[in-house]
């Protein structure tokens, strides 16, 4: 499969803005002072675990597709002779 420069430029730069998003969120997560990720002995709850979960699978997916962008990029650059 052949994959269009803007859409290998797409996928790569999801991949970048889940990093940013994805990263600031599990920091913010960690300093949550509202009750919800720690409970008052200062262990986390239900709601941290699962919040930390799906932020580490976003992290996973968006590396994966920024990856397929990137090889995209790559492959186009090698087919125009540009080494």
């Amino acid at each position: 499969m052949r994959l269009s420069r803007p859409l290998s430029w797409f996928l790569l730069a999801f991949g970048v803005w889940s990093w940013v998003i994805w990263v600031t969120f599990i920091k913010n997560l960690w300093e949550n002072a509202s009750g919800l990720a720690f409970d008052d002995a200062g262990d986390p709850t239900a709601y941290f675990w699962v919040h930390l979960l799906l932020a580490i699978t976003s992290l996973l997916l968006g590396t994966g597709v920024g990856a397929i962008g990137l090889r995209g990029l790559r492959a186009l650059r090698r087919e125009s002779g540009r080494v």
